[in-house]
């Protein structure tokens, strides 16, 4: 039961940040929903992790602006920002599972830990953004490179301080949470 409301909590968590955003003149805004989908994943684990991500997207999907203040299945299927989208539930799903594979009760080595963290969300952050470049390109008719410098490149400062909240917050609530769900 604990797994469902952490799973809930973590989604409208997931569609509150999504009014949390600085406009870019390319389209894509600087957006804190990857941050927390990699949170989902990292905190929840693959299989709630990833269902918290889901409902986020069924959300989003039927209408509610929670797709950086947009809503609809269009901007996922057509959308400049739909690859990232998808690159969400991947995402939070295989952190969630490298994580699990990666930390197990034996794992009480700081270091370590911070290493499989910054490892876990590394992977996480490429996993949305290639599936963010390539949706940009299908939905937009950009070529790679374009897409690269719209998708990518104005984004890796704010990755960088995003990804180290990512691992300094794991570091600081995995244990706590992994109580209640296991």
């Amino acid at each position: 039961m604990t797994a469902y409301i952490l799973t809930i909590a973590f989604s409208a968590l997931l569609c509150a940040a999504s009014f949390i955003i600085i406009p870019l003149p390319l389209g894509i805004p600087i957006a804190f929903q990857d941050m927390i989908a990699l949170l989902n994943g990292i905190l929840l684990g693959p299989i709630y992790g990833g269902l918290s991500v889901l409902i986020f997207l069924i959300i989003g999907a039927i209408g509610f602006p929670v797709f950086t203040g947009k809503g609809g299945i269009q901007i996922i299927l057509n959308g400049p920002t739909g690859g990232i989208l998808i690159g969400y539930l991947l995402a939070a799903f295989f952190c969630g599972l490298l994580i699990k594979i990666f930390i197990n009760k034996k794992t009480k080595n700081n270091f370590y830990q911070y290493l499989i963290f910054s490892f876990v969300t590394a992977i996480g952050f490429f996993i949305i953004f290639f599936l963010g470049i390539f949706g940009f390109m299908h939905n937009t008719g950009a070529d790679f490179i374009k897409s690269v410098y719209s998708v990518l490149i104005p984004f890796i400062p704010g990755t960088i301080i995003k990804g180290i909240l990512i691992v300094l917050l794991s570091k600081r609530f995995y244990n706590i949470i992994k109580n209640y769900l296991y």
